[in-house]
């Protein structure tokens, strides 16, 4: 899986979420406006009639990958192994590349409707981690789990870094990595973002996601996925390009979604920052490659 550039990564360029609420104007994109699309498959399993037409009408024409909302692999109950199968027949119905999901939990006894913080403790890498093995032997390939945002760190024994970077090894799963949680995150926790970014397991990362988030304070910032991403998360994205690669993006928009020209305009940019990245790391290697023909003719 790791041979090449070609096929480390389940999709390439520029995605869009697919959003049931602006479904008649996603149906005009073309693969010249995203290169992939994702959705949640909690709200596309066994879903019929108009929209079932108009969601296989999409997934014969894109590349598709999905992000779990309800998995809560942190929950204190047993999986819903029946959700898990409805995904992997889900995934064979339509294609679809890969399947990522929360760090996170959204249960306990009845779903919370939030996606609530792990405890950041040795105990809960070794029971998370063995949970999303058990994930991933009944779909039959790895699954990426993403940085999350959060408010609070009840019971913290670690730091978030080190919690993410244990779970990841130790159930041999991959990383989605959100840029904005982690821009979030350093505000509401008071650490630097690009430190975090270094330090995450990047040769792991399988996509990144990018999005908008609400301005509560100056210290408080609500990841809300309802806005239009802000320079300084821009920011962040290109030097996660610099660092690990222009990776696949896929821009996040739950709510408060734009006409679909304004949208496209922000994968539009995320497709500017990877080529600028490509560029940049060719004449890095080309570079190199002077260097060393240089010495070996001095």
């Amino acid at each position: 899986m790791k041979n090449s550039q070609t096929n480390k990564y389940p999709v390439q360029g520029a995605g869009l979420g697919l959003r049931r609420s602006a479904m008649e104007e996603m149906l005009t994109l073309s693969d010249a406006d995203v290169d992939f699309l994702e959705v949640a498959p909690e709200n596309w399993i066994n879903v019929g009639g108009r929209y079932g037409r108009m969601f296989r009408e999409m997934t014969e024409r894109f590349p598709f990958v999905i992000h779990g909302l309800s998995l809560s692999i942190g929950a204190p109950e047993p999986l819903d192994m029946d959700l898990v199968r409805s995904v992997k027949a889900f995934m064979a119905e339509h294609n679809i590349r890969y399947y990522s999901e929360h760090l996170s939990y959204c249960s306990e006894h009845g779903h919370l409707y939030d996606l609530m913080p792990i405890p950041f403790t040795e105990e809960a890498v070794h029971y998370v981690a063995g949970r999303i093995r058990q994930v991933q032997d009944v779909l039959g390939q790895r699954i990426a789990m993403e940085n999350v945002s959060y408010y609070a760190a009840p019971g913290q024994e670690m730091d978030e870094l080190s919690f993410i970077n244990a779970v990841i090894a130790e159930a041999d799963c991959d990383l989605l990595l959100d840029v904005n949680n982690i821009y979030v995150n350093a505000i509401n926790h008071g650490y630097d973002a690009l430190e975090f970014l270094q330090g995450l397991p990047g040769d792991r990362a399988r996509y990144m996601h990018v999005a908008g988030h609400f301005n509560e304070a100056e210290d408080l910032k609500v990841d809300t996925h309802g806005a239009d991403v802000i320079d300084p998360v821009w920011t962040l994205l290109q030097q996660a390009y610099a660092l690990y690669g222009p990776l696949p993006t896929l821009l996040e928009r739950d709510f408060n979604i734009p006409p679909l020209p304004q949208l496209l305009r922000e994968v539009e940019k995320i497709k500017r920052l990877q080529a600028e990245a490509g560029a940049n790391a060719h004449a890095g290697r080309l570079a190199d490659t002077e260097k060393v023909a240089a010495r070996g003719g001095a």
